[in-house]
């Protein structure tokens, strides 16, 4: 009752035998972009002084964090003498 029923001889899927009416564009060839040693090595360098300030940043945003939540500590402790 569930089970599909299939034909006994499937038909084909159509063939389309007409050429396309417009001829596909023809692609140009990216330029070749010649890269030494020296340019990967100067990125590389670049990357990783990046990564370091981005890291030190970020630590002294969260030192600054810490101080500013211990002076409020304090200071609270002191106001309420």
């Amino acid at each position: 009752m569930f089970l599909p029923k299939y034909p006994d001889n499937p038909t084909p899927p159509p063939v389309h035998t007409h050429a396309p009416t417009d001829p596909a564009p023809a692609r140009r060839a990216l330029p070749s972009i010649s890269i030494d040693q020296k340019t990967v090595a100067a990125v590389v360098v670049a990357g990783v002084v990046l990564t370091a300030l981005l890291a030190a940043v970020a630590v002294t945003a969260i030192s600054v964090a810490i101080a500013a939540v211990v002076l409020r500590s304090l200071l609270r402790e002191h106001n309420r003498r």
